[in-house]
């Protein structure tokens, strides 16, 4: 499982000590100067239309967005339609979206390119 997989999926992720194993670490205990970055990351996970909203909000913020949209499928109308409209969102500011695999789409806001090539190639 995946950093994005644990932040996702449960709130906690890993950390390596200097033994060099991993243990659980909380996100939420995290202290960090969140409240001072100018552009900050967000985790969605889109389950209906509803959701763009937030999303949307986030983006002309000038904020990225990581969504989980692992509970549609591709053919799923809503879907389409919901990407339909984050692709309106993403052009209207300047920025640009992606889907990574089947189950996120990356959001970002002007000035924020996503590389469609992955680092190392």
């Amino acid at each position: 499982m995946g950093l994005m997989d644990d932040i996702l999926g449960g709130g906690s992720t890993r950390q390596r000590q200097a033994g060099g194993e991993y243990v659980p670490l909380d996100i939420d205990d995290i202290e960090g100067g969140v409240e001072e970055a100018s552009t900050k990351v967000h985790i969605a996970r889109i389950e209906g239309q509803r959701d763009v909203i937030d999303i949307k909000n986030a983006i002309y913020d000038g904020d990225i967005v990581i969504a989980d949209i692992t509970r549609h499928t591709a053919t799923d109308r809503t879907m389409e339609r919901i990407t339909q409209d984050l692709q309106e969102i993403t052009r209207e500011v300047g920025g640009d979206i992606v889907q990574k695999a089947d189950d996120q789409l990356i959001i970002t806001p002007a000035s924020v390119g996503i590389s469609r090539t992955k680092l190392g190639e």
